[in-house]
């Protein structure tokens, strides 16, 4: 059964890696626009040399940005550490396409500078696109 977290506004399940990283801002299934600020806390061994992937792709796995998340304080314990990005991106979501269309995910990897599968890891959070209305000139 998924963790709920008492003190947040919403009641919404924690996702299953709580206990190696915790996303703070955006929640699962929030509506996100450009630019996407990105904070939360991953335990140390997430980070390599103080940062570690992020990647946003739509509701069909195609990757609309990436960046890398970076440790706002020091990354090497394997304690939680606080963690911030930015992501800029043109919404895939725009006016007249199919609600499913609206859907996408944020995923953050776990840094694996080894290559090794055994060491990878991901987190990935549904996330629901800002319509993107077309602009007039």
């Amino acid at each position: 059964m998924p963790k709920i977290r008492e003190n947040q506004e919403e009641q919404l399940p924690e996702p299953e890696k709580s206990d190696l990283i915790y996303l703070e801002t955006p929640r699962p299934n929030a509506v996100i626009k450009n630019p996407l600020i990105i904070k939360g806390k991953a335990r140390g061994i997430w980070f390599f040399e103080a940062s570690f992937p992020i990647i946003l792709v739509n509701w069909d796995g195609l990757i609309i940005a990436e960046s890398y998340a970076n440790a706002q304080s020091d990354w090497m314990t394997e304690e939680f550490v606080p963690f911030e990005a930015t992501l800029e991106f043109e919404s895939p979501y725009k006016a007249g396409d199919p609600d499913f269309m609206k859907r996408g995910a944020l995923v953050l990897k776990k840094d694996n500078p080894s290559g090794l599968p055994q060491y990878d890891d991901a987190l990935e959070i549904p996330i629901m696109f800002e319509i993107d209305y077309p602009h007039k000139i």
